[in-house]
């Protein structure tokens, strides 16, 4: 028996329990808006506006964001490609995952990179962003393509990164 069993049982419960009920397919619809809203679009339109509308802060803004991504992603393949955990089987997926792999959660890591990045720099908006980064994480369990203690990886590196981006900066 290994440590991660209990972790793993837990997981697939879990999942189940948030994938295997009456509503999946309506509940699913609303979380794939969720999810998009992470896919990284919005990622660059937010920063391009704060670049564009915020003269103070906007240069500082985008040096940040882009160094955090810098970080995540080579971070983010790393770990994908050492762990190579297989996603939920056995259990309904409302839509296709773009690699093969589930830990950690990139749409999570980067939904928490921008969250903390945006607390940061605008602290009136930190409890909305928290949520939002929170949602999309969780968006990816009732889609069935993450389990919970991906969603808990992913949020834990995007928040590295950002500290590592705010420790070289």
């Amino acid at each position: 028996m290994t440590l991660l069993t209990p972790i793993q049982r837990f997981d697939y419960a879990f999942s189940t329990l948030c994938l295997c009920h009456r509503f999946n397919i309506p509940l699913a619809k609303i979380s794939r808006i969720v999810s998009r809203t992470g896919d990284g679009h919005l990622y660059a339109m937010i920063g391009l506006l704060i670049w564009w509308g915020d003269q103070q802060h906007g240069d500082s803004f985008i040096l940040y964001g882009l160094l955090m991504f810098l970080i995540e992603l080579p971070l983010y393949w790393l770990l994908k490609n050492s762990f190579k955990r297989s996603r939920p089987v056995s259990l309904p997926s409302f839509i296709k995952p773009s690699d093969r792999y589930s830990l950690p959660s990139g749409h999570t890591a980067a939904a928490f990179m921008m969250a903390a990045l945006i607390s940061s720099f605008y602290p009136s908006y930190s409890e909305m962003v928290w949520l939002w980064a929170s949602c999309i994480g969780f968006s990816r369990v009732l889609l069935g393509v993450h389990y919970l203690s991906d969603i808990v990886a992913g949020a834990l590196l995007g928040f590295a990164c950002f500290e590592l981006a705010s420790f070289i900066l």
